[in-house]
């Protein structure tokens, strides 16, 4: 049976009915990428005429434009599980009331960003490295989102005259050999807008990395088509982090999106984010690492969720987050193994934690615990200088770390 949806912007042609399913739309719409953006469900009568809001969803959604912006790509949202409050997609994506709970701790740029942005629109908290954030506008909004604050508002932060001061930051700054553009996502811009800024930062002689950090290939996967891969394959060495949270995500499109990439040379990697009820459990974590290996994107981190205000209810203690790396180590390859990690309040950034391996430690000796709980000693040498003699030569012409 059809499900009635309000009247969204630019909705489908569909002679049958006015006001259609999106996920049921014809597959020539449902494949355009720009369809899929324009037809997002952001409101509470969309979403309750297509699945049972709880009490709890339903208040949030009430308030949800006073919080945090909700937007949804019909693709999204057909992986939902729609008699299931517990879903993990529909957790990532519909508000619950307690997104108005701010906890102590809660901060409303929990990573410091602020601090470290020497021009609108760069972050630049590590030496050699700095964030380039190219818009301020997603596929979809997360309900653990740490950049809230900037991302999806109404009024857009960044102009095309922040975009030129930022790359002309990057320029007269030396020290940058890494650049990450992010957002919002990047991938949600033209391709013809995109290469404009990628190509710009590339023309930068000490820039060495480009990467580019997106979520597209999880939430919008028809956006990675021929002629975007074609335009990113000219910009190498460029690397792009994607943002799968749980196997549900890894659908044939999502696969497909990553192969392409691949396939155009591109490194791929993946920040996972802990969240409590989503993917808390080492069986989940299992399954999506060593699916993605399986599609050429390399678990890169696990983070440990971020201090964003209204998003305590997703995050799971520090133990919680050890427990699973326990259950990963030696149980699966350790190309599958991502470094857990804590982005500091503040910006006093990564921190990698894991479980303590090191039962004793001794001049001559340290002993360990194996992944099965095994003990064994390993015996220090007698020697310990560890001097590289032949650094002085080899680095002789190179500049100052930082220079």
């Amino acid at each position: 049976m059809t499900i009635a949806l309000p009247v969204l912007s630019n909705p489908p042609r569909v002679a049958a009915d006015r006001n259609p399913d999106p996920t049921r739309s014809p597959a020539a719409d449902f494949a355009d990428w720009r369809w899929q953006l324009r037809n997002r469900l952001s409101t509470k009568d969309q979403l309750a005429g297509l699945l049972p809001l709880t009490p709890d969803e339903d208040a949030a959604m009430d308030a949800a434009p006073g919080l945090f912006r909700v937007g949804i790509t019909p693709y999204y949202f057909s992986l939902i599980d729609r008699a299931r409050p517990d879903c993990p997609v529909r957790m990532q994506v519909i508000p619950r009331s307690r997104e108005l709970t701010v906890e102590e701790g809660d901060l409303v740029d929990p990573l410091g960003e602020d601090a470290h942005s020497p021009a609108t629109g760069i972050f630049h908290r590590y030496p050699d490295r700095c964030l380039l954030l190219a818009v301020d506008r997603c596929a979809i909004y997360c309900r653990h989102c740490n950049r809230r604050r900037l991302v999806g508002q109404e009024e857009s932060p960044i102009s095309r005259q922040d975009l030129e001061q930022a790359i002309a930051y990057i320029g007269r700054t030396p020290a940058i050999r890494d650049v990450l553009i992010s957002g919002g996502d990047p991938l949600t811009l033209s391709t013809d807008r995109l290469e404009d800024i990628v190509a710009r930062v590339r023309a930068i002689p000490h820039v060495e990395i480009i990467r580019i950090g997106t979520r597209v290939p999880v939430v919008l996967p028809m956006r990675i088509d021929d002629e975007l891969c074609a335009m990113l394959r000219r910009y190498h060495p460029l690397y792009i982090n994607t943002h799968f949270n749980h196997p549900k995500e890894l659908t044939p499109l999502a696969r497909a999106a990553c192969e392409r990439l691949a396939d155009a040379g591109i490194p791929l990697g993946n920040q996972t984010v802990l969240l409590r009820g989503v993917n808390s459990s080492a069986r989940v974590m299992r399954k999506l690492f060593t699916e993605l290996l399986k599609i050429r994107v390399r678990p890169y981190y696990l983070f440990q969720g971020d201090v964003a205000a209204g998003t305590s209810h997703l995050r799971t203690s520090v133990e919680t987050g050890i427990e699973i790396m326990q259950n990963l180590r030696g149980w699966i390859s350790g190309l599958a193994i991502p470094h857990l990690v804590i982005d500091t309040p503040g910006g006093m950034g990564k921190v990698s934690i894991g479980p303590d391996y090191v039962v004793a430690r001794g001049a001559d000796k340290w002993t360990l615990r194996n992944y099965e709980g095994r003990l064994v000693d390993y015996p220090q040498p007698k020697d310990t200088d560890a001097t590289c003699t032949y650094d002085e030569v080899y680095f002789r012409d190179e500049r100052p770390a930082g220079a």
